[in-house]
């Protein structure tokens, strides 16, 4: 489908009981192209009003929705997933056009957001319970799992579709009704999906999407609704905390994917060029714009000449250019404040005295662009190796002793992702207990899989998604005693 007649074929209305409606009042905001700066076209901007009609109707339904069969809840999930399936390469534009990401990108987004869908549609038959004999032999226990009830879900703009996927998935699977409330950059893909799941026929009420440019408006109302069960968030650790601040009022349950500063170790046994390859996954994938992106590189000083000289290399095969030419292997940023972040750290650097091996310089005109970019001999008080960079620059600083290496690793605040390379079995295993993150990823630079708990420590949140774990965060435990 032409870009165009995609984008007028999206109802650019909230979706709320299955249907689309305008805003209160009518009121809509722009939905910008990174590539360009310039609008794609407006969307409604819902209120506090409208958030008082979205949990409504997810109240509404809970009850119905949590009482129909477990196979049946998992045949919209299938239905859905082959929906995508189907309109991948509609979704995969509609991603390209409002968050700038290459095309090739956004349709490896809809392959691993579509699936699951997949996955949650087998879990759904899937929850279980236990039925024992009481130790003291007095009687039984019984202990079943119920659906947690109305879910909040705030998702973010580096991934519009799989960051909707991996909490509706779920949700839905354990009978809970749900609101998405997109960023206000990427409202479109969840629009789009909403459209799908009416498609395939979802009874009303049961997904709702807010679309606003009023985040804290729109969401304070529905937090403070006693009848929202459940918060489950995407983004910053900043953000990340106000909302649990905000939930503490109804004791809601709350799953939080918060910041990360993933560190990619290269041990001194490792293979190069394989280190390499996993390099530019961990790095590039999203054109950085990932929490799960590797951060900063900590290679041992023995391989860390070649490790450069071979990343640099292939640094400079990532083509800069509006993510919807199919020859643009680096898209543009999200929008003007992420293009001044990653040059405001880069220049930091500099600064320290860490040296431009690649990139480093913004090419200027229109769009949020920042070329694929090397940094050497990165000093400590470089911010960073602290803060999260969120675009196409990888930090490189060295060590000498697996200690070195481990504790350089451990150096943050942040605790999602981290990947090492090394030959040695024994020495993986046990660098990847001392590392505290959620995930590690070893001799691999992509890690995420909807079959697989994803989710972090310390100030990347808690909980998890995906996996045979990901759907107990949308369910309760009831125990039942028997005579």
């Amino acid at each position: 489908m032409e870009t165009n007649s995609l984008v007028e074929s999206i109802q650019p209305k909230l979706w709320i009981g299955g249907h689309a409606v305008d805003a209160e009042n009518a009121a809509t905001f722009e939905v910008n192209d990174p590539a360009t700066g310039k609008p794609i076209t407006r969307v409604a901007d819902a209120s506090a009003a409208d958030a008082k009609k979205a949990i409504d109707a997810a109240a509404a339904a809970q009850k119905s929705w949590a009482k129909t069969p477990a196979r049946e809840r998992g045949e919209y999930l299938r239905a859905a997933f082959e929906k995508i399936t189907e309109r991948a390469d509609d979704v995969a534009t509609l991603m390209t056009l409002e968050m700038g990401k290459a095309l090739a990108e956004s349709k490896a987004e809809v392959k691993y957001g579509a699936e699951f869908f997949r996955w949650f549609a087998e879990e759904a038959v899937r929850i279980e319970g236990r039925y024992t004999p009481a130790p003291a032999g007095n009687g039984r226990i019984l202990v079943s799992k119920m659906p947690v009830g109305p879910v909040l879900a705030i998702t973010p703009w580096n991934f519009p579709l799989a960051m909707g996927t991996r909490k509706i998935g779920p949700a839905l699977a354990a009978g809970c009704t749900i609101i998405v409330k997109p960023a206000s950059e990427t409202p479109l893909t969840m629009l789009f999906l909403a459209q799908l799941f009416a498609e395939v026929g979802l009874p009303d009420g049961v997904l709702s999407v807010l679309t606003t440019s009023k985040s804290s408006a729109v969401s304070a109302p529905i937090l403070e609704d006693p009848r929202l069960r459940k918060l489950t968030f995407t983004g910053s650790t900043e953000v990340g905390k106000k909302l649990i601040e905000q939930s503490a009022g109804g004791l809601l349950r709350t799953s939080m994917e918060l910041g990360g500063n993933a560190p990619f170790v290269v041990f001194d046994d490792a293979d190069v060029d394989a280190a390499v390859d996993g390099a530019m996954l961990a790095k590039m994938r999203n054109g950085g714009e990932a929490c799960t992106a590797a951060n900063r590189f900590h290679v041992a000083n023995s391989v860390r000449e070649e490790f450069t000289a071979k990343l640099v290399e292939r640094m400079k095969e990532m083509t800069l250019g509006p993510g919807i030419d199919p020859d643009t292997k680096l898209g543009p940023l999200i929008n003007a404040d992420q293009l001044g972040t990653v040059k405001e750290l880069v220049d930091d650097a500099v600064q320290c005295g860490a040296n431009i091996a690649l990139g480093g310089e913004a090419p200027g005109g229109d769009g949020y662009f920042y070329p694929a970019t090397v940094l050497t001999n990165v000093p400590a008080n470089a911010r960073i190796l602290k803060e999260e960079v969120f675009g196409p620059v990888a930090p490189i600083v060295g060590f000498d002793t697996d200690e070195e290496g481990i504790a350089a690793a451990n150096a943050t605040e942040f605790g999602l992702a981290s990947y090492i390379y090394t030959r040695g079995l024994d020495r993986a295993l046990r660098v990847a207990d001392a590392i505290d993150s959620g995930m590690v990823g070893v001799n691999r630079g992509v890690i995420s899989d909807a079959a697989a708990p994803f989710g972090g420590v310390k100030a990347s949140g808690f909980g998890r998604e995906g996996g045979t774990e990901g759907i107990d965060e949308y369910l309760e435990t009831k125990y039942i005693a028997l005579t």
